[in-house]
């Protein structure tokens, strides 16, 4: 993503983009579960990795610890 781009503005078109190609490709399967007039929350969580490869960011969150229930 380019820096001079927000972050939150990011997230809210993606989410738009996105919530408007499900709805016109699923329209007749997501109409029979989803009754809402929006697909998406308002929440949002943005991670970045600095550019490292996907198998160091995939054996660290192998290396993660899970929570305890």
């Amino acid at each position: 993503m380019h820096p001079n781009i927000m972050p939150s503005r990011f997230v809210n078109n993606l989410k738009t983009v996105t919530s408007r190609l499900l709805r016109k490709e699923y329209a007749e399967h997501i109409n029979r579960f989803y009754w809402k007039p929006v697909l998406w929350t308002r929440a949002y969580c943005l991670i970045t990795a600095g550019g490292a490869p996907l198998e160091v960011l995939k054996s660290y969150i192998e290396k993660q610890e899970r929570p305890e229930k």
